[in-house]
């Protein structure tokens, strides 16, 4: 073998030799990239979002198809020719078990309901009002189900921003202390000083734990509600518009819709009870073919009768009495529903004036904060200040932003909170 055939060999060795090295490495980076796929791929959850899929978990929005299939089917028993389906009648008469003599009678009819004056248009009436009350009944379940998210939101939001305040403020006391440790070493502090940076350090991570407690336990509130966790991406996704005048007529409110339903189907229900005072009439039709006895021709007969049953009485009465008083009771629980959602709604509105103004003076707190803690913190490098003043300095300026970013928050959980008070979905 030659010299160059031998470098060859050998080049092609160390390749096959890297290849096997090199495969797991291969192996281990597209598995990992294959895991962060899903997680890259995961779409940020808005708060409409939370809502459409806590929504969809209610027992109220599994049921919501199967009770507009039986709305229509009401309606389309209302717009039958006849209240009931038809009845076949059929009847045999015969002497075989006693004399034997060849007497026959077979009838066969049909019995068919009839409507009472003005059961039709009631009844087709109420089908109407209980189609109506379906829809007004679910949104409002979806208004209480959009309550329960955003209050569980916008403690989840809270609870991030208490957890990233804590967060900052124990990076910032963390560069303090080594800063005090490096001076200390040099002799520049005493060593009473860095036991003080230290103990700010211990409180900032107890601070810190108690903060990320809280937000796991608000993430799995909400969690609970949606079917999956909150991440921090989604934290973009919260704020709500202020709503437009049109969006504040208290009479569209969804709770004081389902209440108006709730009392016109009252209201129908007793009028279809005032017509049906009696069970529905029935027109009957036979035919009848009989004979005597053997031998003798059989002969055929039309039968054409009414059957007219007598009046319900006290049952009747009863089932008036329950549906004017379901529509009594609906009517005075609309009137003082009324009067509390406006209140409520006064209340949400003048609550985001409050944080308006909350907001403008935590921001000018935390600019002014954030000044002097370039101050203090020139000052103390140089010598100028003490520690005690550089750390109250540092706490106040951490207060001050968790504040200014507490009262951005409050500001959108108040708009939100306005928004549920006049019955809007969230966005």
């Amino acid at each position: 073998m030659d010299r160059r055939t031998r470098i060859n060999a050998s080049l092609l060795r160390a390749t096959v030799a890297a290849a096997w090295i090199t495969c797991p490495w291969a192996v281990q980076a597209q598995t990992a990239t294959t895991a962060a796929a899903p997680e890259a791929s995961a779409t940020v959850m808005s708060l409409r979002q939370a809502f459409d899929a806590a929504w969809a978990r209610q027992p109220e929005a599994t049921a919501l198809p199967a009770r507009r299939d039986a709305a229509r089917a009401q309606r389309q028993a209302a717009q039958s020719w006849t209240p009931e389906p038809a009845a076949l009648e059929v009847s045999n008469k015969t002497d075989r078990l006693n004399r034997n003599a060849g007497a026959r009678e077979l009838e066969v009819g049909v019995a068919v309901p009839l409507w009472l004056p003005g059961e039709r248009n009631r009844s087709a009436a109420l089908a109407e009002a209980e189609g109506a009350a379906i829809e007004s009944r679910a949104t409002a379940a979806q208004l209480r189900v959009a309550a329960s998210v955003r209050e569980a939101w916008w403690q989840w939001q809270r609870a991030r921003i208490e957890g990233d305040s804590a967060r900052e403020q124990l990076d910032n006391t963390r560069r303090i202390a080594a800063d005090v440790a490096r001076r200390t070493k040099a002799g520049d502090l005493a060593r009473a000083d860095q036991h003080q940076t230290d103990g700010a350090v211990a409180a900032a991570e107890s601070a810190l734990a108690q903060a990320e407690a809280g937000l796991a336990a608000a993430q799995q509130h909400l969690r609970a509600l949606a079917g999956r966790a909150p991440v921090a991406s989604d934290a973009v996704g919260g704020s709500e518009e202020l709503p437009t005048a049109a969006s504040g007529e208290i009479d569209a409110h969804a709770a004081l819709q389902e209440l108006k339903d709730r009392a016109t189907v009252a209201e129908r229900t007793a009028a279809l009870a005032a017509t049906q005072s009696r069970a529905n009439p029935e027109l009957m039709l036979a035919t009848t073919r009989d004979r005597g006895a053997f031998g003798e021709s059989s002969q055929q007969t039309i039968t054409l009768g009414v059957r007219i049953p007598f009046g319900g009485g006290p049952r009747v009465e009863a089932r008036g009495a329950n549906a004017r008083a379901e529509a009594t009771e609906a009517q005075a629980q609309l009137a003082l529903e009324r009067e509390r959602l406006s209140a409520e709604g006064e209340a949400a509105r003048v609550r985001v004036d409050a944080s308006r103004t909350q907001l403008a003076a935590a921001e000018r707190r935390a600019l002014l904060a954030r000044e002097s803690r370039g101050f203090f913190d020139k000052s103390f490098r140089l010598g100028e200040t003490d520690l005690p003043t550089r750390l109250r300095i540092e706490a106040e300026a951490a207060e001050a932003e968790r504040q200014a970013a507490r009262a951005r928050l409050e500001l959108a959980a108040a708009i939100s909170a306005w928004r549920q008070a006049l019955g809007l979905l969230p966005q």
